[in-house]
C-alpha cells in the first residue's frame, strides 16, 4: 500500500474541481478503493451494539456513530473516498439525520472525500432543495459528491450539476446499476441502442464542459456496474475523461479484473473511477466480536484485502 507524501486536507479546501480532487488523492493513496458505510443494524458487531438496535431506539444512532466512527479512523491514510448510503441513517430519524451530519464532517477532517449516495431525482425546485442539502459549501450534510436519478430528465439534472460547479463538489449520475434486473429498463432499446447508451450520449456534452484543468477528469460522473464488464467499456468508449463509480464489486459478486476494466493510462499508473465495497469491509467474519483487538484487525484485514486486489489487478492491466 503506498501513500506518497501529500497533504489531503489542502487537496479537498484548496482544489476548485472535484474531479482533480478525486483523481489526485487517488494518485497520492495509490489505490480506487471507496468504501461505502452501509450500517446494518443487525450486522453491527456487539462490541458496539447497545440495546435491541431498532431504528427507532435511541441508543442505536450513538452505537452506529461509535461503531462507523471506529471504521473510519481505520480507513484514515488507506483509501480516497468513502460513500455512506443515506436511507441506511434516514431511516433511525432526526437522530440519523444528525449522525450522517456528524459521519460525514469527520470523514472529510481524516482527510477523506464524501460521496454521499442518495440517489436524488426530481424537478425544479425539489432538485435546487435536495442540491442545498449535499452540494453547497454551506450545507448541512457535507459531502463532495452526490449520486443522482436522471430518470426525470436532463433538466432535473442541471440544478446538481450547477451547484456542483459552483461549490467544487461533483455528481454521479445512475447509467448502468449493478443490480440484477437493471436491464428491465436500462437496456430497452431505443432506436437501436440500449437506454443505459442513449443516457450516456446526452451526459457526454455535460462531462465535458465539466473536466477539471489539472488532470483532465470531468467533476460530472457516472455509475457503472462491475457486474457489466462489457457494457462498462463500451460507456469507457464513449465517455473516456468521465469517472466511474464502480458498485457490485466483491458481494455482489463482481471481480477485481472487471472492476478496474475501464481504468486508462494516467502518469502514475491506471485511474478513471473507483471500486465501491461495502459489506465485505464493514463486517467481515471475524469481525463479529466483543473483542476490540480481534474486532480491528478483521477490518484492517479487511481493508487491506481489497486494496490489495485491486491494486494487484490493476498491475495486470
Amino acid at each position: 500500500m503506498k501513500i506518497r507524501n501529500a497533504n489531503l486536507k489542502n487537496i479537498q479546501d484548496d482544489v476548485d474541481f472535484f474531479g482533480d480532487k478525486l483523481i489526485e488523492q487517488i494518485r497520492i493513496i495509490g489505490n480506487p478503493l471507496c468504501v461505502g458505510l452501509d450500517p446494518y443494524l443487525d450486522k453491527i458487531p456487539p462490541l458496539f451494539q447497545d440495546g435491541p438496535m431498532t431504528p427507532a431506539d435511541p441508543r442505536t444512532a450513538k452505537a452506529t456513530k461509535s461503531f462507523l466512527m471506529s471504521v473510519i479512523d481505520l480507513l484514515e491514510h488507506k483509501i480516497a473516498i468513502i460513500k455512506p448510503q443515506s436511507a441506511f441513517f434516514e431511516r433511525m430519524g432526526w437522530r440519523g439525520t444528525q449522525l450522517l451530519e456528524e459521519i460525514s464532517s469527520y470523514a472529510r477532517k481524516k482527510g477523506l472525500l464524501v460521496l454521499m449516495d442518495a440517489k436524488r431525482g426530481d424537478i425544479g425546485s425539489t432538485a435546487e432543495a435536495y442540491a442545498q442539502s449535499f452540494l453547497t459549501k454551506d450545507a448541512p450534510v457535507k459531502s463532495d459528491a452526490l449520486t443522482v436519478n436522471p430518470f426525470l430528465g436532463l433538466d432535473t439534472l442541471e440544478p446538481y450539476i450547477q451547484a456542483a460547479k459552483v461549490n467544487g463538489r461533483g455528481v454521479f449520475v445512475l447509467v448502468k446499476t449493478s443490480n440484477p434486473g437493471s436491464g428491465d429498463f436500462q437496456d430497452m432499446m431505443v432506436e437501436e441502442k440500449a437506454l443505459f447508451e442513449r443516457i450516456a450520449e446526452k451526459l457526454k456534452p455535460h462531462s465535458q464542459n465539466f473536466e477539471a484543468p489539472r488532470t483532465g477528469w470531468s467533476s460530472l460522473g457516472i455509475v457503472v456496474g462491475a457486474t457489466y464488464p462489457a457494457q462498462a467499456e463500451s460507456l469507457r468508449e464513449l465517455l473516456p475523461r468521465t469517472p466511474f463509480l464502480i458498485p457490485g464489486y466483491g458481494a455482489q459478486g463482481g471481480g477485481a479484473d472487471d472492476a478496474v476494466r475501464t481504468f486508462v493510462k494516467g502518469p502514475d499508473g491506471y485511474e478513471g473511477g473507483i471500486v465501491n465495497s461495502s459489506r465485505v469491509i464493514l463486517f467481515p467474519d471475524k469481525g463479529n466480536t466483543d473483542n476490540p483487538k480481534e474486532w480491528e484487525m478483521a477490518v484492517s484485514d479487511a481493508i487491506k484485502h481489497a486494496v490489495d486486489d485491486l491494486t494487484e489487478a490493476l498491475a495486470r492491466k
